[in-house]
């Protein structure tokens, strides 16, 4: 049986994943003693305390060396991550003793990467040395870095959430979208229905994600079946290169991203009526944390903007 949370966090320390790092980069016990300045009884000992802690062997002892197994690979995954974070404290306690404002740790869904990039170089002007970490992703992957602590404030939505209750939102932003396409398109510059579309190779959000929910949702009000060809990203950059090579594939994006997009000169808006509109921006963060001064600063910045009766959370 797995040792329960509170067993491992009591026996395991800093220093136990220092000495897993070493032997991974390594591969070997001396080797990975020395480079952390512990003899190799101490490694030995200190390898087998881990393995009780987490209740499984965690290399194959082979002639050559020591290599992870699966149980390995994955705590010294963790062991990095720690370590990780453990740099970024130092960061931003250090920028904070500077005067430079600390480090914000922000996500985005590929729709408000024009908005949010405008308020964090506003941002950046005010507070020139912050450190920032943008993430762009889907939202769900964007709430779940959220509810592990590697963001702190996210530009998403929380329908996709089982817990919409665990955060505090705000709505910042109404979401327009157009359909995108090679400026060589056969349809570019002509008025066009959705039915021209129906057999489009087209980029779309994973399944279940709000912006693939509105296309197929507009499929089926038009009576169409949604198209089984598909490539699924929620990169920006990836959906342009894929218009580019691919003169008819078309892409659902919000306005602000095509804008963008447009001016490279590679792609246009195809002229299809999309009368309604997706699920609105939030900025939204976990309701049982508080926000840093960074963070904070951010979301002044938005709501600042906001007509009072969408300065809600």
């Amino acid at each position: 049986m797995i040792p329960s949370l509170e067993s491992i966090t009591a026996r395991l320390r800093l220093r136990h994943f220092r000495l897993l790092i070493a032997i991974d980069e390594h591969g070997s016990l001396i080797k990975a003693a020395e480079s952390v300045s512990i003899s190799q009884p101490g490694a030995t000992k200190a390898l087998q305390e881990i393995e009780e802690a987490v209740g499984s062997a965690l290399f194959l002892r082979t002639n050559r060396g020591l290599s992870p197994n699966e149980v390995g690979h994955c705590i010294i995954r963790y062991a990095r991550l720690i370590y990780q974070d453990l740099a970024h404290l130092r960061e931003e306690i250090e920028s904070i003793l500077d005067g430079h404002g600390g480090r914000l740790a922000v996500g985005t869904i590929m729709g408000a990467v024009p908005l949010l990039t405008d308020h964090l170089t506003q941002l950046l002007k005010r507070q020139p040395a912050m450190r920032i970490e943008l993430v762009e992703d889907t939202s769900a992957h964007l709430l779940d870095l959220l509810d592990s602590g590697r963001l702190e404030i996210a530009i998403c939505r929380t329908s996709v959430s089982p817990r919409p209750e665990a955060y505090i939102t705000t709505r910042i932003w109404e979401e327009q979208l157009a359909i995108v396409a090679n400026s060589s398109h056969p349809l570019t510059g002509l008025n066009a229905q959705l039915s021209d579309l129906a057999a489009s190779t087209w980029i779309v959000y994973a399944a279940d994600m709000p912006m693939r929910r509105y296309l197929e949702q507009e499929f089926q009000t038009h009576g169409l079946p949604f198209p089984n060809e598909l490539v699924e990203t929620t990169s920006a950059f990836a959906t342009l290169s894929l218009l580019q090579r691919n003169p008819t594939f078309v892409a659902l994006l919000s306005t602000e991203v095509a804008q963008v997009l447009s001016r490279t000169g590679m792609t246009s808006n195809l002229l299809v009526d999309l009368p309604a509109r997706s699920e609105p921006y939030y900025l939204v963060h976990k309701r049982d944390r508080s926000l840093s001064p960074a963070a904070r600063l951010l979301s002044e910045q938005f709501t600042a903007l906001l007509p009072p009766l969408d300065r809600k959370t």
